[in-house]
């Protein structure tokens, strides 16, 4: 009996022996290759992500208290342009109060199926009133009821409290507009910093970095992976 060459669990076997595989052509992140303006940028990436991933919007935010602190979440992007990144919360939530003692906040999106992620940091401040409002109306009318029910981040009795809850807040405004909740609604991140990262073969990954430069503009510096 010949015994097969193959015996390494990292060889990929053949019925005579190893089989070489040629290596696929990895995607790259290069400075000549993405857009000066890192908005722009996101831009580009968020628009394949969501042609690849179930949620792109999903992000880890960290937010600390006032003695530094930190803490971490998953939260939902609701929009992003020229003045910044949105999302929603209780503003009596742990995260909502962290905020109002310390603005420093860091996001990162990861998008597994394409082997990125981008890591931006910057100070939040609240949306207007006028904005919270008109996010609110456009959520489903459960998902309203839910923020007008639950005190986020604080103890309850029990679920079927909450659920009580709802239920009598579902019942007071039974055929006609929901009440807009008072500690409820958005902050923007206006970023400092934005990080590009792309996956690459040997841990030897691309990382790009922008930060702010002269006269509204960035500057691109490669790190170290």
């Amino acid at each position: 009996m010949v015994a097969n060459a193959c015996s390494r669990a990292d060889d990929t076997c053949g019925p005579g022996g190893p089989v070489i595989i040629p290596r696929v052509p990895e995607p790259e992140l290069r400075e000549q290759d993405v857009d000066p303006d890192p908005l722009r940028q996101f831009d580009a990436w968020f628009r394949e992500a969501g042609a690849a991933v179930a949620a792109p919007e999903a992000m880890a935010l960290a937010t600390a208290t006032a003695e530094g602190r930190p803490s971490l979440r998953m939260v939902l992007m609701k929009g992003y342009d020229e003045r910044g990144f949105v999302f929603y919360t209780n503003y009596e939530s742990r995260k909502g109060l962290e905020l109002a003692a310390n603005p420093h906040v860091a996001l990162l999106f990861y998008w597994e199926a394409l082997g990125r992620q981008v890591r931006i940091e910057g100070d939040a401040t609240r949306t207007t009133a006028a904005e919270s409002a008109a996010y609110v109306r456009t959520r489903p009318r459960a998902s309203q009821l839910s923020a007008l029910a639950s005190p986020q981040s604080r103890t309850v009795e029990s679920r079927d409290a909450l659920e009580q809850s709802v239920a009598e807040i579902a019942g007071r405004h039974e055929g006609s507009e929901l009440p807009l909740p008072e500690a409820w609604g958005g902050f923007r991140l206006v970023p400092q910093s934005y990080e590009f990262w792309q996956q690459r073969q040997d841990r030897f990954h691309d990382r790009l970095l922008y930060t702010p430069g002269v006269d509204g503009t960035w500057t691109l510096a490669r790190l170290a992976p």
